[in-house]
C-alpha cells in the first residue's frame, strides 16, 4: 500500500500517542501514585538547598538508637492481604542516618506482620524499598492503603510468611527535603527499618534480606552494600534489585543528544530536586524549560489530581524542553550522577538484579555496565535480563521473592559474574 502524507500524519499521531500512554504508565509504574487520597498529607512543597539548611541538625543515633521507635500506631486500613489470615499493619516513625552530612533523622514507614504464630527462631523481615513517588510529604506511601502501589511486592512476601518493613524514606512524610537517590541515606532507612520493625513486632528475626524496585533498587542495593558495617547486629542474607536506578550517569549522555525518552523527560523534575536536596548546584533553568518547567511541581507530587496533570504534562512536553544550556551544564549534571552512582563498595552478601530489555527508563545495558563494576569488586550476583519487559514490570515480582526465599533457606547462591562456574 502507498503511504500517503494523510496516513504518513496519522502514523505519526499514533506513535506519538503511544509514547504518552507509555510514559504516564512507566510513571505509574515508578511513581506508583495513587488517587486515594491521603489521610494526613501535608502541603506539597518543593525541596531547596535552602530549605535543607533550615532543618536544624540533630545528632545521629548510635548503638539502639539507630531504629528506635518514635511513633507506632495501629493501621484500620491496608491492602495487603494473605490467604492465610488478616495482616497486621502498623505505621511507624523512627530514627535514621542521613548520608548528606550524618546527622539523626526521623523516618516514617509501615510494617506488616503475616498471620499466625511465628516460625522458631522468630520472624524473618525484608525490607521493601518502594519505587519513585515523588519528592514531596504527599508522596510517603505509608499514608495510602496501597502504598501507592507497592503493596503489591509486600502482599507477596507476606504470603511467604515474611515481617516486611516498607520505608518512606527520608524526608517523604517527615521534617526536611527528600534527598532523592542519594544512596546512603536510603541504605541506612531500610536498614534501620528492619531494627524499627524488630522493636515494634516481638517474635521477629534479626535475619534480613532487601527487595527494591526503581528508586527502591537503588536503596536496596545501597542497603546490601553498607549491610556489614551500619547493619552490624543484623544478618543479611541478600538483596533483589527490580529495574535498580543503580548508574543514571548514562542521561547526561543523551541530555546532550536531545534523545531522552518521554519517560525520562518526565522523570528529569525530580532528578533536579534531589540535586537541590543534596546541595549538588544545579540549576533547574538550566536543564529544564517550556512545558517540563512549567509542570515541574505537578510532575513531582502525588496529590488526587496528579496524574491528570502529568498527563496534560506529557501531551505538551517537546524535546527541546530538556535541552541543557551549555555543555559545562551537562558535565555538572553527569558528575553529580557520577558521584551517586552505583556500585560504591564490595557486598557481603548475594544479590539479584533484574532489567526489563524494553526499559525505556533506565535502559538494561546502563543496569548492566554497573553490573559489571559490581563484579569486579568481588560481589555475588544473578543478573536476569527479562525479554519484552519494561521498567519495574510486575511479572518480575514472583521470581525475585523465590530468589529471597533461597536466600533464607540457604541455597547457595546463583552468580552469573564473568569467572564463575
Amino acid at each position: 500500500m502507498v503511504s500517503t502524507p494523510a496516513r504518513l500524519g496519522h502514523n505519526r499521531i499514533v506513535i506519538r500517542t503511544r509514547a504518552i500512554l507509555a510514559a504516564i504508565a512507566c510513571a505509574a509504574l515508578a511513581a506508583g501514585c495513587s488517587d486515594a487520597p491521603a489521610e494526613s498529607a501535608r502541603d506539597a512543597v518543593t525541596p531547596t538547598a535552602d530549605a535543607a539548611a533550615a532543618v536544624t541538625a540533630a545528632p545521629a543515633p548510635v548503638g539502639d538508637e539507630r531504629g528506635a521507635l518514635i511513633g507506632d500506631q495501629s493501621l484500620a486500613e491496608t491492602a495487603a492481604v494473605s490467604p492465610n489470615g488478616p495482616v497486621t499493619a502498623r505505621k511507624l516513625v523512627y530514627r535514621s542516618t542521613s548520608g548528606l552530612d550524618g546527622s539523626g533523622t526521623e523516618v516514617s514507614g509501615t510494617v506488616f506482620v503475616p498471620p499466625g504464630a511465628a516460625p522458631d527462631g522468630g520472624w524473618p523481615i525484608v525490607s521493601v524499598g518502594h519505587g519513585t513517588t515523588g519528592v514531596t510529604d504527599e508522596c510517603a506511601p505509608s499514608q495510602y492503603p496501597d502504598l501507592l502501589g507497592a503493596v503489591g511486592m509486600v502482599t507477596a512476601l507476606l504470603e511467604q510468611g515474611y515481617v516486611v518493613v516498607a520505608s518512606d524514606y527520608q524526608g517523604l512524610g517527615t521534617p526536611g527535603p527528600h534527598p532523592y537517590l542519594e544512596p546512603k541515606s536510603a541504605a541506612h532507612n531500610l536498614i534501620d527499618g528492619v531494627r524499627a520493625a524488630r522493636a515494634a513486632v516481638p517474635n521477629t528475626s534479626n535475619r534480613w534480606a532487601a527487595l527494591g524496585l526503581s528508586q527502591g533498587g537503588q536503596a536496596s542495593w545501597s542497603a546490601a552494600e553498607h549491610a556489614a558495617g551500619y547493619g552490624d547486629g543484623l544478618e543479611f542474607v541478600g538483596a533483589a534489585h527490580l529495574s535498580p536506578a543503580a548508574d543514571l550517569s548514562h542521561i547526561a549522555d543523551d541530555l546532550g543528544g536531545i534523545s531522552l525518552t518521554l519517560p525520562q523527560q518526565i522523570f528529569l523534575p525530580m532528578l533536579l530536586a534531589g540535586s537541590e536536596a543534596q546541595h549538588a548546584g544545579l540549576d533547574p533553568a538550566s536543564y529544564i524549560r517550556g512545558a517540563l518547567a512549567d509542570s515541574r511541581e505537578a510532575l513531582m507530587a502525588c496529590g488526587p489530581q496528579a496524574a491528570e496533570r502529568k498527563w496534560d504534562a506529557a501531551v505538551r512536553i517537546t524535546r527541546a524542553d530538556s535541552l541543557p544550556l551549555t555543555s559545562a551544564d551537562t558535565d555538572r549534571m553527569r558528575a553529580w550522577l557520577e558521584r551517586i552512582a552505583l556500585p560504591q563498595q564490595r557486598t557481603e552478601a548475594p544479590m539479584l538484579v533484574v532489567v526489563g530489555e524494553s526499559d525505556d527508563l533506565i535502559p538494561a545495558d546502563w543496569t548492566r555496565v554497573a553490573v559489571t563494576k559490581a563484579c569486579a569488586l568481588g560481589d555475588v550476583i544473578a543478573l536476569e535480563s527479562r525479554p519484552g519487559e519494561g521498567h519495574a514490570d510486575a511479572r518480575a515480582n514472583p521470581g525475585a521473592v523465590a530468589w529471597i526465599a533461597d536466600r533464607f533457606a540457604g541455597v547457595p547462591a546463583p552468580n552469573t559474574c564473568p569467572g564463575t562456574p
